[in-house]
């Protein structure tokens, strides 16, 4: 069976995917619960949440063959929490953050986090910016994985909604 047929996408989510979007990061807060985790217990991320990443052009899915698999807000703009990091960043120029990283449960194996990333990396050089900055709880250990496997760098803690949060940078080249 050949993998040449396999067209991921990285593009800008629409309004009238909010539901599905919401759907994907649903599972993901029931995923953090079920490892235990506090992340993403309190409310937050909501549907609100996405429908302002995407009224603020943050709201990005990566498809398959037209079908979302993944979803993530990816800000080209100064994140204010990472001003204040305990700890030092790898540079100081302009950046990409990634934030409410969510797979679809129909993605379970596919590696498609990392799949996301890889794109997020080549929209970032596209747009000229070689530095892309993300954190996650300390107990997300699925996303630490991922970062490790992608050379991120960690560089200190940073503070999100009254709780610190592991801060991480990758140099794109």
């Amino acid at each position: 069976m050949s993998n040449t047929t396999e067209q991921f996408i990285l593009r800008k989510a629409a309004l009238s995917e909010v539901p599905l979007i919401w759907n994907i990061l649903q599972d993901a807060i029931e995923q953090r619960r079920q490892d235990g985790s506090t992340q993403w217990q309190d409310g937050y991320p909501n549907e609100l949440t996405i429908q302002n990443d995407i009224k603020n052009g943050y709201a990005y899915v990566l498809t398959e063959n037209e079908s979302i698999l993944c979803y993530a807000a990816i800000i080209f703009d100064k994140e204010p929490a990472y001003e204040e990091i305990q700890g030092k960043w790898l540079t100081n120029g302009d950046y990409a953050v990634v934030h409410r990283v969510a797979a679809s449960k129909l993605a379970k194996g596919k590696g498609i986090a990392t799949k996301l990333f890889k794109n997020i990396e080549d929209v970032c050089l596209a747009n000229n910016i070689h530095s892309i900055k993300v954190d996650t709880n300390f107990d997300n250990i699925p996303m630490l994985k991922i970062l490790d496997k992608l050379n991120y760098t960690y560089c200190g803690e940073v503070f999100f909604r009254g709780s610190a949060r592991k801060a991480f940078e990758k140099k794109l080249v």
